[in-house]
């Protein structure tokens, strides 16, 4: 059975819950940087929370918030470029359905042509 999971996004308030818990910080240089990344760019919370764990013992919280807006940036940026590719194949289309419109109109009229044709041939 597939199912479809709607899941919200994480915003700032949920972010703030997720390095307190993960990092043990509740306020940091980066945490307005991140604010404003996680205003322009869709993550879920599990996401988030994936950058936010330390990966070895070697990292801190200035590493993994680090990590974090490094995939914020990343994830922007994908979102951009998809954007990008939506409103071209979206003028690709228009584009394709005129010339197809067109193409239609001409083949109506080579027909009128040549049922008016035909008629004048007809006639004495």
């Amino acid at each position: 059975m597939d199912k479809h999971i709607e899941l919200s996004y994480c915003c700032f308030e949920a972010f703030k819950v997720l390095a307190k818990n993960y990092l043990d910080v509740k306020s940091h240089d980066l945490f307005a940087t991140i604010e404003r990344l996680l205003g322009e760019t869709n993550m879920i919370p599990a996401d988030v929370a994936e950058n936010l764990i330390p990966k070895s013992d070697d990292e801190d919280a200035n590493v993994c918030l680090n990590n974090l807006v490094e995939a914020l940036e990343k994830t922007k940026e994908k979102a951009r470029k998809i954007s990008v590719e939506d409103a071209w194949l979206g003028a690709k289309r228009v584009e394709d359905h005129q010339k197809l419109e067109v193409s239609e109109e001409g083949k109506e009229l080579e027909k009128v042509s040549e049922q008016t044709s035909t008629i004048e041939d007809s006639l004495p």
